[in-house]
């Protein structure tokens, strides 16, 4: 994934696992539209391991991506996984978004997922890309809302669990926030035509599959994966914290409901 100063979550096999059991849980409510023309060139700036592209590339069998990362051992990770499931129509490169090194206008379309709230200029990174867009081309972007969890039975424990990470990513340079922020972080980068969706996930114990995929393997994973940092730079209480993730595993249960909202946006190079 593309970072600016760090990637809040480490780059350890515990956060690959993680990265895939959200794409695996979030492929239908995500990507049931991430569809381009056919013969499409596509940049995916930000890979990672690879969790997105092997979504986006095989909804697009004719259309051909290249993937940058600016993490070497993200790209290594990324090709393996393409290599393993038989998918043909992907170049992997390292390359940062902010430098990018391909001629002006020259893809079709744009892909961006998980990216943005790592990019303390989001505007700035979102301009560069617009230069290699063609006239008439699109960008996609997917981005979560930390803010827009909520859950039974409510913990005002778990909440600040929540807030610890939103802080700590916020001292690095990022914004948990920005799912909310699309519409004008596109507009003000200058594409046009622009829109958003919202996408929420709902939970509760008629969904298993959610429970295990999203609320324990996703959401409570990511909380629990910046413990440490979160701690150690006295954002919150160790004891807050742990009870903090004891109480969203209580959400798991029979009668607890879980609720998140991403955001998906496009825009267009006019």
């Amino acid at each position: 994934m593309e970072i600016d100063r760090d990637y809040i979550h480490g780059y350890t096999d515990k956060e690959t696992i993680r990265l895939e059991n959200q794409a695996n849980c979030l492929n239908d409510l995500l990507h049931y539209d991430s569809v381009f023309p056919e013969n499409s060139l596509i940049l995916e700036a930000g890979c990672g391991v690879g969790a997105q592209t092997k979504i986006v590339a095989s909804k697009n069998p004719n259309s051909k991506f290249i993937s940058i990362d600016i993490s070497e051992d993200s790209l290594n990770k990324a090709r393996a996984l393409i290599q393993s499931l038989n998918i043909d129509n992907v170049e992997f490169q390292a390359g940062d978004i902010f430098d990018l090194q391909f001629p002006d206008e020259y893809f079709d379309h744009i892909f961006i997922c998980f990216v943005l709230e790592h990019l303390a200029t989001p505007i700035e990174a979102l301009k560069s890309l617009k230069r290699v867009l063609k006239k008439g081309g699109s960008i996609t972007i997917i981005e979560g809302d930390h803010g827009s969890a909520y859950f039974y039975p409510y913990s005002h424990y778990a909440q600040l669990a929540i807030n610890a990470q939103i802080t700590l990513q916020l001292n690095i340079g990022g914004n948990a926030l920005i799912g909310r922020q699309l519409y004008p972080l596109l507009t003000e980068s200058g594409y046009k035509n622009c829109k958003v969706s919202p996408r929420m996930v709902y939970v509760d114990s008629s969904k298993p599959k959610f429970v295990e995929g999203f609320i324990k393997n996703t959401f409570i994973a990511m909380i629990e994966g910046i413990r440490e940092k979160a701690i150690n730079s006295l954002i919150i209480d160790e004891d807050f914290f742990d009870k903090g993730v004891q109480d969203l595993y209580r959400t798991t249960q029979a009668d607890g409901t879980f609720c998140y909202t991403f955001f998906k946006g496009t825009g267009y190079n006019i």
